[in-house]
């Protein structure tokens, strides 16, 4: 990856704080083009958190965050307008027809009619929704829903996307053209794929951003990860926890 070419998402410095309980601390990484950055830690480490301020639906307390040189506090519509967001318990529309649900996201992006029809026709077939078009989203099973989340995430056709647990629902056959699909829209956008499941995550990116308690403990290319891990006798699991562990040590001891 060339050191001179501009981050898509760049966070500096970024915290959050819940009252007395700090969420996210001084967190600081970027994502260039081409990039898939797997975004790892356990249950509560601040995954969740992070991720809604990238998508502006938190605002830090401190530091900054900028899509495609847009910050998303001071300039958030431009900055939701360059990112496509998956979340977690992906929010859909359960009584429209998907063909419907799609073209009102697509409008809503600002999309116009022959922009819209390209953008519906590339989605449909890229997230392979084409058996489900007519079908109310209530009627479709979960991993076509993740795959309808994906696709409105996708209609705008972001430079930076972020993707909460994206797999979720997903049998084998479907993570590995997941996997596939997500390589595909890499070369020119950043992509953040957030995830407790490490072996997912490191067969799909090639680098991981580690957060625990809050704090960023890793960031490193898989390879490295992996080569280490081979090195000691571990899988890629147990040295991800190996890596947390001075954290928690750290935070236990400050108690």
């Amino acid at each position: 990856m060339n050191d001179s070419v501009r981050p898509l998402l760049d966070i500096r410095g970024v915290t959050k704080r819940y009252g007395a309980t700090v969420a996210v601390e001084r967190v600081s990484f970027s994502v260039k083009p081409g990039e898939i950055v797997g975004f790892v830690g356990p249950n509560g480490a601040g995954k969740s958190t992070l991720l809604k301020m990238v998508s502006t639906f938190l605002v830090p307390d401190e530091g900054s965050i900028e899509l495609a040189g847009h910050d998303v506090v001071k300039e958030p519509l431009a900055a939701r307008a360059s990112l496509g967001y998956l979340a977690e318990h992906n929010a859909l529309y359960d009584g429209m027809r998907v063909l419907r649900y799609l073209q009102f996201v697509g409008r809503a992006r600002g999309l116009a009619r022959a922009e819209l029809a390209e953008r519906l026709a590339w989605t449909i077939g890229a997230c392979a929704l084409e058996a489900v078009t007519k079908k109310r989203v209530q009627e479709c099973s979960k991993g076509y829903r993740q795959r309808i989340g994906l696709a409105a995430a996708l209609i705008h056709d972001p430079p930076v996307i972020a993707l909460d647990e994206p797999t979720h629902g997903l049998d084998p056959v479907q993570m590995a053209a997941f996997r596939d699909f997500l390589r595909s829209l890499a070369p020119r956008r950043a992509i953040l794929f957030s995830s407790h499941i490490v072996g997912e995550v490191c067969d799909t990116c090639e680098r991981v951003v580690a957060i625990h308690k809050g704090k960023l403990v890793a960031d490193e290319p898989v390879s490295a990860l992996s080569k280490r891990a081979n090195a000691s006798g571990r899988t890629l699991d147990q040295e991800l926890v190996r890596l947390l562990e001075p954290a928690q040590a750290s935070t236990e001891a400050a108690r």
